[in-house]
């Protein structure tokens, strides 16, 4: 399934509807280049979950535990990107904490799917002259046979190609 989402705002809210779809369990990988809006995406998951803020690139702490204001899952937010590989990624003890948090992991794309065989893997791409953004989504896992993701995301704001 693809969207497009015409700015950040649009991705904001798009990642507040999918927190709607997640419970503790679930993991979220997030590709993208800079500026792509996976961060943007991660605070919405952060919003619509209900926990405590601000959700901030993870960029220089590589992971950030946000939990719940609501009695629902913490959010794990972690960045690969400046991790040498799997190994790196697997001393975070990310699996550790998979069965009681959302986890996401940005710039996971190649590192994070070991973590579980149930997972959402969403890319993001930016267009350089607008605030567009195409997002793609791809489930994994029998965790997400016979949920409707594509008529949750679809609502709102973006539209489906």
């Amino acid at each position: 399934m693809t969207l497009v989402l015409p700015d950040a705002d649009a991705t904001l809210d798009l990642g507040r509807r999918l927190a709607g779809l997640l419970r503790a369990g679930d993991l979220v990988v997030l590709t993208g280049g800079l500026g792509a809006g996976k961060t943007t995406l991660t605070r919405g998951l952060g919003e619509g979950l209900g926990v405590r803020g601000p959700v901030t690139s993870p960029t220089f702490v590589i992971a950030r535990i946000h939990p719940s204001l609501v009695g629902g899952p913490e959010l794990v937010h972690a960045d690969a990107y400046r991790l040498g590989g799997i190994a790196e990624l697997d001393d975070l003890d990310l699996d550790a904490d998979l069965d009681d948090a959302v986890t996401v992991v940005e710039w996971g794309a190649g590192l994070a799917e070991g973590l579980a065989e149930d997972r959402l893997e969403i890319t993001l791409v930016a267009d350089p002259a607008t605030e567009e953004r195409t997002m793609d989504v791809q489930a994994a896992g029998p965790r997400w046979d016979g949920i409707a993701i594509e008529a949750l995301l679809a609502r709102g704001e973006g539209s489906e190609r």
